[in-house]
C-alpha cells in the first residue's frame, strides 16, 4: 500500500466547469499521478455530469471514474447541500489492483466471468458501489455480488438525488438502473465501520404472525400490544408521536456486532392491533424496535470512530464516506457536525462521499447509518 497515494478537492461554484477548474487547482499540477478518480457532485451539477467528467478527465489524464450523484456530498470535515458541487478524489492504484463494475445484471455478470483469474489471484474481497434506489431489486443484486467475491465486503450508497431523471452513477461514464463502481485488489488495505444513528429498546421478539411486512403477533401476542409496552405509557397514548423516532430493526443474522437493519413503521392499525414495517418478513425473524435521536447518533457515531482508530495502523491515506439523507444536518446540525466528528477523532486527510438513499456494507442495504471506509 505505500505505492498508493490519494489526493481530494471539494468545491462550490455558479457552474460545473468553475467548479471542476477549483477542485483541479485545489489538487495542484501533477499533485497526484492518479489512475482511478472518485467523483460525488450535488443535484444542481447532475445534468452536466458528462461535461463536467469530461473535463477532470481531460485535465487528469484519468481515464477511470467511479461516483454518484447525492442530495449532498461528502469533503473533509464538510458537508455540502443545496448549491452546485463537486467532491473529487484521484488515486494513484498499483498496476492491475482494481477493475470498473459497470452497471446492469448481464453486465455485472459478464465483468465477473471474464475476470475471475484475477479475482483469485488478486484475493479480490473488495468494492465500492454505487445503487439505484428505483431498482427494487438492489438488495438482492448486493448480496449476490458478495458472494461471488467469496465472500466480499462492499461499502457505497444508493443514489439520492431528488429527481429521478438526476439518479445517475458512474463506472467510467454515467449510468444508472443497476449497481456499479470497482473492484480493489487485496494488495490495497482497507478497513470499514459501521454506525447505526438509532438505539434499540430493550427487548428483542419473535414474529409468530405475520403477512409480507404487517405484523401480527409478536411473541404469540398481538404485535401493537407487544409494541406498546416496549415504547413506554407516554408515547403509548399519543402513537402520532413515534413517526421519526421509532423504528424497526431486523438483526442480522451471524453478525458478531449487533449489526440490525433499521426500517419505517409504515403504518398502525389499532382496532385490529397490526403494525407495518418498510421490508418483508416472515415467521420466526427476529425483530425489535429501536430509538433514533441526535444524543444516541452521536455516542453510536463516537464508538465507529474510536474502533477505527484502534484498527488503523500508521498514516491514513484516505477514505470515503456514505451517510443516510436522515443523518447529517437534521440529527448532527447544521455546521458540518458529523464529518467533523470524524477530523476530531482521526485527523485530517483525503475523503469524499454522499448522502444517500440507503447504505452498503458488506452483503446488505442498510437506512439512518453511517458507513466509512478508511484506505491504511
Amino acid at each position: 500500500m505505500n505505492s498508493v497515494k490519494i489526493n481530494a478537492a471539494s468545491a462550490t461554484g455558479v457552474d460545473w466547469k468553475s467548479i471542476a477548474d477549483q477542485c483541479l487547482a485545489d489538487i495542484g499540477p501533477g499533485g497526484t499521478p492518479a489512475n482511478l478518480g472518485l467523483l460525488y457532485v450535488t443535484d444542481p451539477l447532475a445534468p452536466q455530469l458528462s461535461s463536467l467528467l469530461d473535463h477532470l478527465r481531460k485535465h487528469t489524464g484519468v481515464d477511470d471514474w467511479i461516483g454518484s450523484v447525492g442530495n449532498g456530498i461528502c469533503a473533509t470535515g464538510r458537508e455540502i447541500y443545496d448549491e452546485p458541487a463537486a467532491a473529487v478524489m484521484l488515486t494513484a492504484l498499483p498496476d492491475d489492483s482494481y477493475r470498473l463494475l459497470p452497471s446492469g445484471i448481464d453486465s455485472m455478470s459478464d465483468m465477473i466471468a471474464a475476470n475471475r483469474d484475477w479475482i483469485a489471484e488478486q484475493g479480490v474481497h473488495f468494492g465500492i458501489v454505487h445503487g439505484d434506489p428505483r431498482n427494487s431489486h438492489i438488495p438482492q443484486i448486493i448480496e449476490s455480488l458478495s458472494a461471488e467475491l467469496d465472500p466480499g465486503f462492499l461499502v457505497g450508497g444508493l443514489t439520492s438525488a431528488s429527481e429521478d431523471m438526476n439518479q445517475l452513477q458512474i463506472a467510467g461514464d454515467p449510468c444508472q438502473d443497476g449497481l456499479s463502481g470497482v473492484l480493489l485488489s487485496s494488495r490495497i488495505p482497507v478497513i470499514s465501520g459501521l454506525t447505526q444513528g438509532c438505539t434499540p429498546l430493550d427487548n428483542k421478539h419473535t414474529i409468530t404472525r405475520c403477512q409480507r411486512n404487517i405484523l401480527v403477533e409478536l411473541d404469540g401476542r398481538p404485535a401493537l400490544d407487544v409494541f406498546r409496552e416496549d415504547i413506554g405509557e407516554a408515547l403509548s397514548k399519543d402513537l402520532s408521536k413515534v413517526a421519526g423516532y421509532i423504528f424497526a430493526g431486523l438483526p442480522v443474522p451471524g453478525s458478531d456486532t449487533g449489526d440490525y437493519l433499521v426500517r419505517n413503521l409504515a403504518g398502525i392499525d389499532p382496532e385490529q392491533k397490526l403494525l407495518a414495517i418498510g421490508d418483508y418478513v416472515e415467521e420466526g425473524d427476529t425483530i425489535m424496535f429501536c430509538r433514533r435521536d441526535s444524543e444516541t447518533a452521536r455516542e453510536d457515531m463516537q464508538r465507529m470512530l474510536r474502533d477505527l482508530a484502534n484498527r488503523a495502523s500508521g498514516e491514513i491515506r484516505g477514505g470515503v464516506y456514505y451517510t443516510c439523507l436522515g443523518r447529517g444536518r437534521y440529527q448532527f446540525g447544521e455546521n458540518s457536525e458529523e464529518l467533523q466528528m470524524i477530523c476530531d477523532e482521526l485527523g485530517d486527510f483525503p475523503l469524499v462521499g454522499f448522502f444517500a438513499n440507503g447504505e452498503i456494507s458488506h452483503d446488505r442495504l442498510y437506512g439512518y447509518t453511517g458507513v466509512l471506509t478508511l484506505f491504511v
